[in-house]
């Protein structure tokens, strides 16, 4: 075996190892109500942000706020994403994604369809999971959670920080087209 397939072998054997670690895993979080302020947000329990499903679970309801009140929503994205806040293009392209609407953040709580206009059941539920590549690259998970109006899996990606653990939002791939609503679907 050469040094180079040596060297392959070993970072190939890293990647399942983290892998074989994380598994398979989901974790269900149920909200009675979404938070409306920076405070209520950092007053859930969640807001330990200790581990990667917390943190994005308060991301989905970050971006509920964004959809109701946009500075709200700013602060709470710029506490969850940690020492690297919003950059002016992030902003940009969150009032871009809310611009028809916010049915699509709506989208991922559970029962929320297009046949009901994306209203979620309450209690508010979202359900993230990882897959098998999830923690393919040390200090970042790749979490994933289905939308009622799109045949896959959309994502977030979190980034631990070495030195207390907290894991904090890095990108979120949540933000892109499902289906119509029934009533924004004239043939429906």
């Amino acid at each position: 075996m050469s040094i180079f397939d040596k060297l392959k072998k070993t970072a190939e054997d890293a990647v399942k190892s983290a892998a074989d670690a994380i598994g398979n895993k989901s974790e269900t979080f149920t909200f009675a109500a979404l938070p409306e302020s920076l405070a209520e947000m950092q007053a859930l329990p969640e807001a330990s942000l200790d581990s990667p499903f917390k943190t994005a679970a308060l991301t989905v309801c970050a971006l509920c706020a964004y959809a109701a009140d946009k500075q709200i929503g700013i602060d709470m994205l710029n506490w969850l994403r940690g020492p690297e806040p919003l950059s002016t293009y992030a902003i940009q392209f969150l009032d871009d994604r809310f611009r028809d609407g916010y049915h699509v953040i709506f989208s991922y709580f559970k029962d929320a369809k297009p046949e009901n206009d994306y209203t979620p059941s309450e209690p508010f539920t979202l359900t993230f999971y990882t897959n098998p590549y999830s923690a393919e690259n040390k200090g970042y998970m790749k979490l994933f959670i289905n939308s009622g109006g799109a045949d896959n899996a959309r994502y977030v990606v979190l980034r631990q920080r070495a030195s207390d653990g907290k894991w904090f939002l890095n990108d979120q791939f949540l933000l892109v087209g499902i289906r119509k609503a029934k009533s924004d679907d004239p043939w429906a």
